[in-house]
């Protein structure tokens, strides 16, 4: 009964996966049928490549923007869903609905909201800030796509957060108040250490998510202005399929996804630890 997944999985991830590894030490552009081993020089070219280094600076800084602000929001818009609260199942679907819409189609639309609406808006009410394109400034378009990706990703992570406040037994919560603990020293000392493996998958799930960023940024700005949002899955994209460099952005992508597992795995390393020093 495993064995057609097996297959399945082998057939349209793992050999096209070791493909990608073989290409990579060669020339080859994507469409002739011509091509040269030429070992690592696709490798130590990136190194060279400022437009490489730029992709990687803006994708961690992004990442690590993007990890911070998904994990504050979610953790406090599950602690104030989880109150006993009217409507808090109908508040819980709510939240949860960005995460089964389609990323592009969510990205068109904000691309026209801050493209017409919004500058239109500003220009009615003069509001300075507001009358410009945030996605046409070369300093500010990551933000439009952070603010979006955010609100889409905190969708699910809302949801692992409220099963784990839902494993913090209420008698804990009453006799820390006999004792005067307040609200703060309540989620410190009771909610976070016990909700910590939450934490955890969540954490090292919306890193490894917001390093992977793409379809926010296809929809909204495609990369622009110039490099300025051009995500390294972004540029391994249309290098390798549109900019003949198929065999370079190989190599680019071996090394990202190298980059992204060691990321995680120090991650879960750190985070565990901190579990058990709890």
């Amino acid at each position: 009964m495993v064995l057609p997944a097996v297959l399945l999985f082998a057939a349209f991830h793992t050999f096209p996966a070791l493909q990608g590894i073989y290409y990579s030490f060669t020339n080859w552009n994507g469409i002739s049928l011509d091509y040269e081993f030429v070992g690592l020089k696709n490798y130590l070219n990136l190194f060279k490549d400022t437009v490489v280094k730029d992709s990687y600076i803006f994708t961690f800084k992004f990442a690590v923007a993007a990890s911070i602000l998904v994990n504050i929001i979610s953790l406090a818009v599950a602690i104030g869903l989880n109150a006993k609260i009217k409507g808090r199942n109908f508040f819980r679907a709510v939240y949860f609905l960005p995460n089964v819409l389609s990323v592009l189609i969510v990205g068109f639309i904000f691309n026209f909201f801050f493209t017409n609406i919004l500058p239109d808006l500003g220009e009615k009410y003069k509001i300075e800030f507001l009358a410009g394109n945030i996605l046409g400034n070369a300093d500010l378009a990551w933000i439009g796509i952070l603010l979006v990706f955010v609100w889409q990703a905190c969708a699910f992570n809302v949801i692992l957060y409220l099963s784990g406040l839902q494993t913090v037994s209420t008698e804990l919560y009453e006799a820390s108040s006999l004792d005067g603990a307040n609200a703060w020293q309540q989620f410190w000392k009771i909610t976070f250490p016990v909700i910590a493996p939450f934490f955890t998958i969540n954490m090292v799930l919306s890193m490894k998510n917001s390093l992977m960023v793409f379809d926010q940024i296809v929809a909204m700005t495609a990369g622009g202005p110039g490099y300025s949002t051009t995500s390294i899955a972004l540029l391994i994209y249309n290098g390798g399929f549109s900019g003949g460099e198929f065999a370079y952005q190989s190599a680019n992508a071996v090394i990202y996804f190298i980059v992204i597992m060691v990321i995680s795995v120090i991650q879960l390393k750190f985070l565990q630890k901190r579990e058990m020093d709890m």
